[in-house]
């Protein structure tokens, strides 16, 4: 799948970029992997720390709203992993017009560069906040995902191939609640704050992200969204797991928080079909071919159906996050 092919992961030095470029590099033999990102600290650091990969690894400093050094990067390259966004909520209701630049026109530019220089597939990250977004990262994503399922047909008779790969925040990402808990517990907080006790979330780790994006780049044909099936779990149960001791305070929703995690929405559900680990939402487009694009296996999920972390059928105890917790790299 990946043997021989030149491969090409934007905002490379992230925590994705880093587990899918090691995953790349140990369990295949890639004619090279390109970490595209803007951060050249972050890359001499992911140099330092890739050295037994060198000969098959580069790095190009740029940003996806630069569209010029995109179509240099994107030059022989087989596969694109597209995992560069600007995604902190709050900092983005405040700099809105530096999120559209990079979510938005970024995915363009990469758009464009893929089908010009005959990259052969492209998968571009999500997330569930581009389904009903409340916030304005969440609306960039949607406009990002509609771009990409869209450039299928805008591709014309090339043969570019885009599908989109959709999750919630990985478990210990940076960023997210996990090391926010663990970081007040080692300073002997007495109290975690929870924004709303019923609040909830899906589980998925960093491996089970980069299992997803690898079974894109094998079978998609043009135009699915991925998501798994996936866990999910309480708020109040992870501050337990992470340190039963302390109490627990509801401190209120932040600006363009959710209470729940909706990957799927009862208006996808008409085009939504379900695997054995996984659900694709197909498009509802006139130039996409069932008997073409259609990937064998998958049954057709009931209309009205939503995949939604206060719905799920499979739910994560205290026990088993405190398991799971011991299994997983924190990102501070």
């Amino acid at each position: 799948m990946l043997n021989d092919k030149s491969i090409l992961i934007t905002g490379g030095t992230g925590s994705f970029g880093k587990k899918f470029a090691k995953r790349a590099l140990t369990y295949f033999n890639p004619k090279k992997v390109i970490i595209y990102s803007r951060d050249e600290y972050k890359q001499y650091l992911m140099k330092r720390e890739f050295t037994e990969y060198k000969k098959q690894l580069r790095f190009f400093i740029g940003d996806v709203r630069d569209r010029d050094r995109l179509y240099r990067a994107f030059d022989d390259v087989d596969i694109v992993v597209h995992a560069a966004a600007l995604k902190h909520v709050p900092l983005m209701e405040y700099n809105p017009i530096e999120a559209v630049k990079t979510n938005i026109n970024g995915a363009k530019n990469v758009i464009d560069a893929a089908i010009d220089r005959g990259v052969k597939k492209v998968v571009a990250l999500s997330t569930d906040k581009a389904v009903n977004p409340v916030n304005l990262y969440g609306a960039t994503k949607l406009v990002s995902d509609k771009l990409f399922i869209s450039a299928n047909a805008y591709a014309g008779g090339k043969k570019t191939r885009f599908s989109v790969v959709r999750y919630g925040n990985v478990a210990g990402s940076r960023g997210s609640v996990i090391p926010f808990f663990m970081k007040l517990s080692k300073e002997g907080t007495k109290e975690l704050p929870i924004t709303d006790f019923r609040m909830t979330r899906f589980w998925i780790s960093l491996d089970e992200g980069v299992d997803l994006v690898l079974k894109a780049i094998k079978e998609s044909k043009g135009g699915e969204i991925y998501i798994s099936k996936i866990p999910s779990f309480k708020i109040t149960d992870l501050a337990r797991a992470i340190n039963p001791k302390c109490k627990l305070k509801e401190v209120g929703i932040r600006e363009g928080e959710k209470l729940h995690e909706v990957m799927i929405t009862e208006e996808d559900s008409r085009t939504t079909y379900e695997y054995e680990k996984h659900y694709i939402i197909y498009p509802n487009f006139d130039w996409w071919d069932y008997k073409q694009y259609f990937t064998e296996g998958g049954k057709k999920v009931k209309e009205g159906f939503r995949y939604s972390s206060d719905k799920n059928e499979k739910w994560l105890s205290v026990e088993d996050l405190r398991e799971l917790l011991n299994r997983i790299d924190v990102v501070y």
